[in-house]
This record gives structure tokens, C-alpha cells and sequence, in this order.
């Protein structure tokens, strides 16, 4: 082997070598960048694992929730209907202590409605009975026979009137 042949293999080598380094470098670069990457993983899932966790307690918590909702429901239209029974049972109640208001004008579902048609029944009856009695005091006829009054002859011819009044006298 000649020298240029040595130093063409040298060159070769020194080349080989370059490119080995550089290789070595990608080569740690890219571990180093599939390291952090694989730590990243791992605390993604970690992450993941905590919100998962969270999630969890939270459709927990919802759920509880959902069924108080459900129960606090069904004890408000328990309270509806109790109250809708005790208003009905009011209503009748104070329908039979005032028989003069007609039961078609008090309704309502609460004791606070109850008491609001009443009163409106209540002036309603008072306007009534004012108004029927300014009727009867207009139609009233008094009793016994009425005041005598001495016959009208305005309507008379002149010759009756006279013969009228002669028989005025004589009695």
C-alpha cells in the first residue's frame, strides 16, 4: 500500500469517524428526547389516573345529588297535595259557618286564596242583599186599607157635578 493510499484510507477513516461521532450524537440526542418523552407519558397518566379519580367522586357526588333532588321532589308535591286538602277542608269549613255566600264563588287551591275569594264573595252578597232590600223598600205596599179620598169628578159633566153634590149634602 502506498502513501496516498494510506492517506486516502485515513481521510476515509477520519470521514467514517466524523460521521460515527455524528451518529453517536443523533443517537444520544434522540434517547435523551425518548427519555423525556417517556416521563412525559408517565406523568400524563398519572395526571390521567388523578382526573379519572376525580371524574369518579364527581359522577358519585352528582348521583347523590340526583337523588335528593328526587327525594326533596317528591316530599314538595306531598306538602302540594297536603295543602291542597287542608285549603279544600278550610273552604268547606267556613262555606258551612256562612251559608248566605253560594260555594261556586269561593275556590282555591291555598288558605290565602280561600280567604281572597271570600272576602270578594262576602261583597258580593253585601252589594246583593243592599240591593234587593232598596228593591222590596221601593215595592213595598202598605198595610191595611188605603187612605179615602174623596171621589175625582174633574172627569164629570157639569150636570153631574151638581147632582153629585146635592147627594154630598143630604147625607
Amino acid at each position: 500500500m502506498t502513501e496516498e493510499e494510506i492517506t486516502a484510507l485515513q481521510d476515509q477513516l477520519a470521514e467514517a469517524q466524523t460521521e460515527v461521532d455524528r451518529l453517536q450524537t443523533i443517537a444520544a440526542d434522540r434517547e435523551a428526547r425518548a427519555a423525556h418523552l417517556e416521563e412525559t407519558l408517565a406523568q400524563l397518566r398519572e395526571e390521567q389516573s388523578q382526573l379519572s379519580a376525580s371524574l369518579s367522586e364527581a359522577q358519585a357526588q352528582l348521583s347523590a345529588r340526583d337523588e335528593e333532588l328526587a327525594a326533596r321532589h317528591e316530599q314538595v308535591e306531598g306538602l302540594q297535595a297536603g295543602l291542597k286538602t287542608a285549603a279544600s277542608k278550610y273552604r268547606d269549613a267556613l262555606l258551612a259557618s256562612r251559608p248566605e255566600v253560594p260555594p261556586d264563588l269561593v275556590s282555591g287551591e291555598t288558605v290565602e286564596e280561600v280567604d281572597q275569594q271570600l272576602e270578594s264573595a262576602l261583597r258580593m252578597v253585601a252589594q246583593l242583599r243592599g240591593h234587593l232590600e232598596s228593591q222590596a223598600q221601593a215595592m213595598r205596599v202598605p198595610t191595611g186599607a188605603p187612605v179615602r179620598r174623596a171621589p175625582d169628578i174633574s172627569a164629570l159633566s157639569p150636570a153631574e157635578k151638581i147632582v153629585h153634590g146635592l147627594s154630598q149634602q143630604q147625607r
